[in-house]
């Protein structure tokens, strides 16, 4: 099974051979280093920039008014917020000249905790991201999603922001990505680069098919019955794990990953909360003004007689970084043991 990386190149490989991307480009996106997780390795558009994010989003926006595809990254999302002014124009150009320009541009970037970035390189962006209007916002928590969103996210008309987490880039998915072999170390000879000299090196492809997930569609992970847990990213995992956990203790947890954060999922979002009575939302960004904390307002407002507890948001802490020792890493972002808790103390709550 391919990786997180690994499933991002294929799919930007497909979108240069199929679907018309023309320009995959950022700071150290082309040889030879391919990005810094290797994402870009062996792409016959990438090139590299200047280390300018203001310049990468205006360049991504110059093609994309002219009417090619391209894929944009910015290294780290921790690097982004000096270009929120050009991507909130981005988002409202569309509407500003009443239909007449669409921007199919893709920014890619990495985000989140988990590989001991310390205070410039653990940044979360899900919050930001969900007030910038006219952007759709996917955020994948497995390679085989990863492919099917980023392909969607290439066909869209739209600007798309694809969040990909820090910490699950070499994670491992449980599902084949249509077209790859199902040995590991072939997929690793034929798409990977070698240590050392890579001048002469050349991927060998594999006959990569076409697999889109709709852009605004959840995904039930586990299902259950006593209490939701709706997530993304690197923190769907920690769910996933916690509803295996406690089917020991008899508690039966749903688990929604939520994979687009704009549009997101409220239908699947609102029947399972109508079933299970009870919620968490879970994510590592930071605690104030929260995209979980629009969701439990949404629940609130609209399914309150439906409620056997208070939603409950489970996210960063809002501090101005995270530190380099794990310590401290592990006290700013949720954790197993954090979110565990929360859900028992939530079940046992008396309505």
């Amino acid at each position: 099974m391919s990786n997180m990386a690994q499933a991002i190149r294929m799919a930007l490989h497909y979108g240069e051979t199929h679907l018309g991307v023309k320009d995959v480009f950022g700071q150290d996106v082309g040889a030879p280093l391919g990005g810094v997780f290797t994402a870009t390795q062996g792409l016959k558009t990438s090139w590299n920039t200047p280390l300018d994010e203001r310049g990468i989003i205006g360049m991504a926006m110059g093609i994309a008014m002219a009417g090619d595809r391209c894929v944009a990254e910015i290294q780290f999302c921790d690097y982004i917020f000096n270009t929120i002014d050009l991507l909130k124009i981005a988002g409202n150009t569309l509407w500003c000249t009443n239909g007449q320009y669409n921007l199919p541009m893709v920014v890619m970037t990495p985000v989140g905790a988990g590989i001991r970035g310390s205070v410039y390189h653990s940044h979360s962006l899900d919050a930001w991201a969900s007030r910038l209007a006219g952007w759709k916002v996917v955020m994948p928590s497995n390679p085989l999603d990863s492919y099917g969103l980023l392909l969607s996210a290439i066909e869209d008309p739209n600007p798309v922001l694809f969040m990909k987490p820090k910490a699950l880039m070499r994670v491992r998915g449980e599902e084949l990505i249509p077209g790859e072999p199902t040995d590991e170390k072939q997929l690793k000879s034929m798409i990977d680069a070698p240590i050392g000299d890579r001048t002469q090196w050349k991927p060998k492809w594999p006959k990569l098919e076409p697999y889109m997930i709709p852009i605004g569609k959840g995904k039930i992970t586990r299902t259950g019955e006593h209490i939701t847990l709706v997530s993304y990213g690197r923190t769907l995992l920690i769910c996933n794990e916690i509803a295996d956990q406690l089917l020991q203790e008899n508690i039966s947890v749903e688990v929604i990953d939520l994979r687009s954060i704009y549009p997101y999922d409220w239908t699947m979002i609102k029947e399972s909360v109508s079933k299970t009575g009870r919620v968490l939302f879970v994510n590592e960004d930071t605690e104030v003004t929260n995209f979980g904390e629009h969701l439990a307002y949404r629940v609130t407002q609209e399914l309150f007689y439906h409620l056997l507890a208070r939603p409950r948001v489970m996210a960063g802490k809002h501090l101005p970084g995270i530190g380099l020792h794990p310590n401290l890493e592990d006290n700013s972002v949720p954790q197993k043991s954090e979110v565990l808790a929360a859900v028992r103390e939530i079940v046992a709550e008396v309505p």
